[in-house]
């Protein structure tokens, strides 16, 4: 006869491998306290066989556990934290304006939101005092305890405290479905946790940030809803330092350099395509051409697709499944559907089909900056990081499957020194396994998969896991750079795939005289020209080296004596390559600086009557106050050497 849950032992494993055996039911808390007085005064949570768990939740089975705390990694204790903050911030604004009903508030991403149904508008002032009362909360120390409710008693609690959305929910769940309510003090509200034992334990290292719009259940047909967004961290230090990020993100903001600069902008009559002006198509030309010298350099052909092709193409290679509501289509006079290409991949293989191809033709490194299409949000487009038309530097390496990692490990040097180029050294690497929907079967996977790690291995990368994110026709590598301030960016992937290639029966001729499926690498350095540019722009803030600047130099007089001199300045910079302008306005030296430095040119020729008679210049570099007067072929030079693409130096 099996002892009763209160009579059993149990055992418990911990992280060091140390075991300790309680009488059940035991709780995280118990535990902690055991270990001693400075765990259980740590302790947040609880881990029990991996999963993280209230620290009241009673173990009755032996287990690998670990108590959670501060200490614990970001993807653990963070989410915890903010969930935490997201509802004793609907318990602060049901205390501060009785009658709001509260929906949901899930940690997200650098904090938390929870989303509230109430007449009058939050206004900012709603939100210091809403922050203020959070912080009493905290200062109150309620408890957090954890009860399952049967679904008609949550159903008719939630209503008779007004709160219809929660009780819609409810009903909305299994009829098994384990309803768990959580109360914080006398507040309550339906959730399936985990969460903190109590307020105290969440600290103040909290900021509410913005207000937003949202609708119930994320239809633009329901009930509209106000947001409120806050971020919550470890620690004050922490906080102090995302918050710093948040000012720094904005200060570097492309759409408001973009303006500054006079590179891009945008327009409802084109929404999600961007209208580049002369000093933005400047800047992207000079990366594109960075790129095709590279692309030159390490043996790629370049070629160029349709833009429009026929739905059946698609079809045949998955895409049309996958990603038929991404891509813009147009009906012929025959009633044909073709569709704007949302990728280049399956027009690269058709090229890779034309004529007969030999083992001796392979590696075939093909590359296009093909002009792609889709279909995205309208809500997800953010300046020209997320559009609708845009520009990737994509490319298909057909090779055998002996290839793989010699051409992973060439691949991966190219894009660490590209990057570099950029200014981008810390550089982290991802591997995406299989995803729940994919083409081809578990053996290609095995294949695929094993091939890519060995590939990465050879290359000498570290990497993490990111389960389930892989192309639908293969497992890839993401690269993830970080900028300035301490984003990260995923710019860079390389896939591997054996699907494609028998979708669209790609062959080539091998040793044997047999006709073999080539394996197709899929990569991207930059990823997209537009997200890429954005990504420059913030991470220099504006002040691009002076090899990408789309005004290098601009030569600016004090008076109109040396407007001639100026003009020979200027002949003499375009001689040589540099791309420079005059400024013979009629406008004071410190007016001139002021606004080329707004427009974050980064080297500054002035020159006046004394400059003329001794054939110099003076040199003011961008955020400096201080000038060197050279001669002018020496300050030419000097430029010169700085402006030369690093892809020909």
């Amino acid at each position: 006869m099996a002892q009763p849950a209160a009579d059993r032992s149990v055992e418990v494993t911990l992280p060091d491998g140390s075991q300790r055996r309680y009488t059940a039911p035991v709780t995280g808390a118990d535990i902690a306290a055991d270990i001693g007085p400075g765990l259980a005064k740590a302790a947040l949570a609880l881990r029990i066989d991996g999963e993280v768990r209230d620290l009241a939740t009673p173990i009755i089975e032996d287990s690998a556990i670990s108590i959670i705390t501060r200490k614990d990694d970001d993807d653990t204790v963070l989410p915890l934290l903010r969930h935490d903050a997201a509802h004793v911030m609907a318990e602060a604004v049901q205390e501060l304006y009785p009658g709001t009903q509260i929906t949901f508030g899930p940690a997200i991403e650098n904090g938390f939101y929870y989303d509230f149904v109430r007449e009058e508008p939050f206004t900012p002032d709603d939100i210091e005092k809403i922050e203020q009362r959070m912080r009493e909360i905290v200062d109150r120390n309620e408890a957090i305890t954890r009860e399952v409710w049967d679904r008609q008693s949550a159903i008719n609690q939630f209503k008779a405290d007004g709160e219809d959305y929660k009780a819609e929910h409810i009903g909305t769940l299994a009829a098994d479905a384990e309803i768990s309510v959580y109360r914080q003090g006398e507040w309550l509200d339906l959730c399936t946790g985990p969460h903190l034992p109590s307020t105290g334990k969440l600290g103040k290292a909290f900021k509410l940030t913005k207000l937003s719009g949202a609708y119930w259940r994320g239809d633009a047909n329901n009930q509209q809803l106000q947001r409120i967004y806050g971020t919550c961290w470890r620690d004050e230090k922490e906080l102090k330092a995302y918050l710093h990020m948040l000012e720094e993100a904005e200060r570097r903001d492309h759409r408001r350099l973009g303006r500054e600069m006079g590179l891009f902008h945008i327009q409802d009559e084109a929404v999600g395509s961007i209208f580049w002006h002369p000093h933005g198509w400047t800047l992207y030309r000079a990366v594109e051409q960075y790129m095709r010298d590279r692309l030159e350099q390490a043996n790629y052909v370049e070629v160029r697709t349709p833009q429009l092709i026929d739905r059946t193409l698609w079809e045949r290679s998955g895409h049309w499944e996958k990603f038929r509501e991404a891509m813009f289509t147009v009906e012929d006079e025959g009633d044909r559907t073709l569709a704007i290409k949302p990728m280049n991949c399956p027009g690269h293989v058709q090229i890779f089909r034309q004529g007969l191809r030999s083992y001796r033709d392979l590696p075939f490194r093909m590359a296009e900056f093909g002009s792609c299409h889709r279909n995205e949000p309208s809500g997800a487009l953010h300046g020209i990081m997320r559009v609708r038309a845009f520009t990737q530097d994509d490319a298909h390496i057909f090779c055998t499957e002996d290839q793989i990692v010699s051409e992973t490990q060439s691949f991966c040097e190219l894009l660490t020194s590209c990057y570099a180029d950029f200014g981008f050294t810390d550089v982290t690497v991802k591997f995406a396994d299989r995803p729940p929907v994919r083409a081809g079967d578990d053996a290609i996977w095995d294949r695929a998969e094993q091939s890519l790690l060995e590939a990465t291995k050879a290359a000498g990368l570290s990497y993490e896991l990111n389960p389930g994110e892989g192309a639908f026709y293969g497992p890839k590598l993401e690269f993830v750079l970080r900028d300035a301030i301490g984003r990260d960016w995923q710019c860079g992937t390389l896939q591997v795939d054996f699907v494609l290639p028998e979708r669209l029966e790609a062959s080539y001729v091998a040793e044997d005289g047999a006709k073999h499926r080539p394996v197709m690498l899929h990569r991207a350095i930059l990823g997209s020209f537009e997200r890429f540019l954005g990504i420059l722009i913030e991470n220099y803030a504006g002040r691009l080296p002076l090899w990408l600047a789309p005004v290098q130099v601009m030569i600016a007089t004090i008076t109109s004596d040396a407007d001639e001199y100026a003009g020979q300045v200027l002949a003499a910079c375009r001689a040589a390559g540099l791309r420079a302008e005059a400024d013979l306005r009629n406008e004071k030296i410190n007016y001139k600086v002021r606004e080329h430095s707004l427009a974050k040119v980064p080297a500054l020729l002035v020159v006046g009557r004394r400059e003329a008679d001794e054939q110099t210049v003076a040199v003011r570099r961008l955020g400096s106050k201080n000038q060197e007067v050279l001669a002018l072929d020496q300050a030419v030079l000097n430029l010169t050497d700085e402006a030369t693409s690093p892809a020909l130096r």
